[in-house]
């Protein structure tokens, strides 16, 4: 059975398997149906995700090891928690090679080797050889330098001798191995061309590497599930925990990395006889009247729920204030002399092929190589294709139309490569074909860099639109808009996740909350960053805008968590400053401006925090029960009971104090109903009350969530008011309190219900009329969850 809720666990040295069992009973009196756990197979060494594994055969030591899993087990069921595990099948950490037997045997032996097969390498570009981009600088300069050793001492894993650069090994080849330890430079240049790896500069791993990854990062290695043995073999501990009672269902980290996603998921199915599944996977254009569908034929029950996120944040946004905040923008471009603001259509496209031309040149070189006949331009027009495809990727025969949208606007863009891009329809339409298959591969690193990891550091008029799985060019959503897109996931996917925040999301949900107050006013907001960019300014307009808008989102925030933030978000951006070469003068004034928040600045972000705080913390608890009561399985990130006011990551996986939310729900339970309510105030009382009443309505009683109806609200405000019925649950949750608030109230709006008895679980107040003033229903908190009274 599916669960009622989850609430994810993120497992790591410092917060292992023991730590986690330690919450269970906690979690428990949450209300969370299921335990949600990161990866746990054996990752790299100080790894605190876990989506690079090295050992697919065993738990992480680190994390626990496998009795630290089996204890966990235990306190879970003791606790009457389900188990939900992510796992990781697109690809391996292979940063040190020593630590993955699979890939240092693949070093060490070759083609020769039985893994060669697991990983997807192009051998013959490579001449026999994998490239490994670890040098700090051309091989010759390497050598010359005599940074670079051959050792013949045999070790445990080095049988034939090493070679070591700096903290590097790596095996030698039987036979080849220096009479004594060397660094002379003719040796060694005859040495590693027998090797079966080439070592090889960084900065050309981006047009010559020979290997698929995930995305761009080369220390994670593509895994070919698509081969038996290979499924067999890094799902061997996997399934053994579903068999054994270990696990109750499997989240499916990037399958759109996968050769065949859905062959994947059936296999998974039978493999696990059709346990719960969950994928992680963007849907795009959530949020819109048009959203991208789910694969109906996929043998998953739903995503991870960024969909919904979209969904939520955007009917919480007020669509009055898109024309001011772009006008916003566009003179904070001119002001800094940038181009002025364009469709985000032409924004994407313009990162997209950005990085299609840097950082994923070496994938469109074999995407050539694959094609079964020479196209002339075809890497030009490939790149295109990328930069105009419409969703992260499809799955022939299906998707067909997304392959022919690309074609068409990249023909427009284009039309020197009109013959070519026609050309190269006609080979990657057929699913057959190598170069089709690798295409679909392609396509989503290439979309995943390109906006989220880009364009959405880019377009800075309102934070809350850039989040993983939104649309940044769809600024709202009307309340119609949010029945339909919940009405459509309780009748097509209702097992699905939703979430509001997750290990991947570039803001946590309260700071998107808090955000959101901001196009409700937009004019205070500009004049505030007029004044914040008189304290500091990087120079560049919409850049100042991301930034202070990451400082009053996560306010109070330690300098360092700024700091950190900053670099990353200026560096994804890639206009003034970037990873490869980083621009000193412009990093030297981002932080300048970091500095000033907690300096000559500081009073007046603590005033403008001051004043829409309030505004957003209503923002976040309408959130938080729109998800929470709301159709698909909810699920409760780490610490996101109380506020989450998290940045990007590692900032969101930070340690939770797990201790000061169990007393805090201890308090609030010995408290409730007899009037000690917790205040909606810094202490974030008020949330771990919506979150811990939602869950346990939701687990104790199912048959209140069993389908999906709008309720109507009349009156003067209605407009700022989102309520459906669930079935017998009947959530309201307040919208743009800021024109509620200038309006003086609710007045005469009133919601229209059955006749009967309800109870507010967050009240504890009785309601028996068909019409409920919001006045009185919403008097003490900006959401209500009612609830039909229990038979005695």
């Amino acid at each position: 059975m599916p669960p009622a809720s989850t609430y994810r666990l993120q497992i790591r040295r410092a917060f292992d398997l023991d730590a986690a069992a330690e919450v269970t009973e906690y979690l428990r009196d949450l209300g969370a149906g299921w335990a949600y756990l990161s990866p746990l197979l054996q990752a790299t060494t100080g790894s605190d995700h876990g989506y690079d594994v090295v050992d697919p055969s065993r738990v992480d030591p680190a994390r626990g090891g496998r009795e630290g899993l089996d204890r966990f087990v235990a306190a879970a069921r003791a606790a009457g928690l389900g188990i939900l595990v992510d796992i990781v099948p697109n690809h391996m950490g292979v940063a040190d090679p020593a630590q993955n037997p699979w890939w240092w045997d693949v070093l060490l032996r070759g083609r020769g080797s039985r893994y060669a097969e697991a990983f997807d390498i192009d051998w013959e570009y490579g001449d026999g050889r994998v490239r490994v981009p670890i040098l700090g600088r051309e091989l010759d300069d390497v050598i010359e330098a005599g940074e670079l050793t051959a050792d013949p001492a045999p070790g445990p894993q080095t049988p034939f001798g090493h070679v070591r650069y700096f903290d590097h090994v790596l095996p030698l080849a039987e036979g080849t191995a220096p009479e004594r330890a060397t660094t002379d430079a003719a040796s060694l240049r005859g040495i590693l061309e027998r090797q079966h790896w080439q070592p090889m500069f960084w900065r050309r791993e981006a047009s010559e590497l020979n290997y698929r990854r995930f995305f761009a990062v080369t220390t994670l290695a593509g895994v070919r599930v698509e081969v038996p043995w290979v499924f067999d073999e890094t799902h061997a501990e996997i399934l053994r925990w579903v068999r054994d009672g270990l696990a109750d269902g499997l989240r499916v980290d990037h399958p759109d990395g996968l050769l065949d996603p859905g062959g994947y998921l059936q296999r998974l199915a039978e493999a696990t006889d059709g346990a719960y599944v969950l994928i992680e996977k963007i849907l795009e254009h959530s949020g819109t009247d048009h959203p991208e569908a789910l694969p109906a034929w996929w043998e998953t029950d739903g995503t991870t729920g960024y969909d919904a996120m979209a969904e939520i944040d955007r009917v919480l946004i007020d669509p009055a204030g898109e024309d001011a905040l772009d006008r916003l923008d566009a003179r904070l471009r001119a002001d800094s002399g940038l181009e002025l603001p364009v469709p985000y259509a032409d924004v994407i496209h313009g990162t997209k092929r950005m990085i299609a031309d840097t950082i994923q040149v070496s994938e469109i070189r074999r995407l050539v190589r694959c094609l079964p006949e020479t196209i002339e331009g075809a890497d030009d027009a490939l790149a295109e294709l990328l930069a105009c495809f419409p969703v992260y990727r499809s799955y022939l025969p299906a998707g067909r139309e997304n392959l022919d949208a690309a074609a068409a606007e990249a023909s427009v863009r284009r039309p020197e490569l009109a013959d070519a891009i026609a050309r190269l329809v006609a080979v990657l339409a057929d699913p057959a074909l190598e170069v089709s298959q690798r295409f679909q591969q392609t396509t989503g690193p290439v979309m995943a860099k390109g906006v989220e990891d880009t364009a959405f550091y880019r377009q800075t008029r309102l934070g809350t639109l850039t989040e993983v799985g939104g649309d940044p060019g769809v600024f709202s959503l009307s309340v119609d808009g949010l029945h339909r897109a919940f009405a459509g996931r309780q009748a097509g996917w209702p097992h699905s996740m939703t979430s509001l925040s997750t290990h991947d999301t570039k803001r946590g949900e309260d700071v998107r909350a808090r955000l959101s107050v901001l196009a409700e006013l937009p004019e205070r907001w500009s004049e505030a960053l007029t004044r914040l960019r008189g304290i500091a300014s990087t120079g560049h307009g919409p850049f100042d805008s991301l930034l202070w808008q990451a400082i009053i989102g996560a306010w109070p925030a330690t300098p360092e968590r700024l700091h950190a933030y900053a670099e990353k978000a200026a560096r994804e951006a890639a206009e003034a400053t970037g990873w490869w070469d980083p621009d000193a003068a412009f990093e030297e004034r981002m932080h300048d401006l970091v500095d000033a928040a907690f300096g000559r600045g500081t009073a007046l972000v603590n005033d403008f925090v001051r004043e829409i705080r309030p505004y957003g913390w209503s923002n976040s608890l309408s959130a938080k029960l729109l998800q929470l009561a709301g159709p698909g399985v909810p699920d409760v990130y780490q610490g996101s009971e109380l506020w989450e006011t998290s940045l990007v990551d590692p900032d969101n996986r930070r340690p939770v104090d797990f201790a000061a939310r169990q007393a805090l729900l201890a308090e609030i339970d010995a408290g409730f109903p007899l009037g000690d309510l917790p205040p909606v105030d810094k202490t974030g009382a008020a949330k771990l009350l919506v979150t811990s009443r939602a869950l346990r309505l939701r687990r104790d009683r199912p048959g209140l969530f069993t389908r999906y109806t709008p309720m109507t609200v009349v009156g003067e405000a209605s407009a700022h008011a989102v309520a459906y019925d669930r079935g017998g649950a009947v959530a309201v949750a307040t919208r743009l309190p800021v024109g509620l608030d200038r309006r003086g109230g609710w007045g005469d709006t009133a919601l229209l219900r059955h006749a009967g008895a309800s109870i507010d679980v967050l009240t504890g107040r009785r309601f028996e009329g068909t019409v409920v003033p919001l006045a009185e229903l919403l008097s003490r908190y900006p959401v209500a969850l009612l609830a039909t009274e229990e038979d005695s």
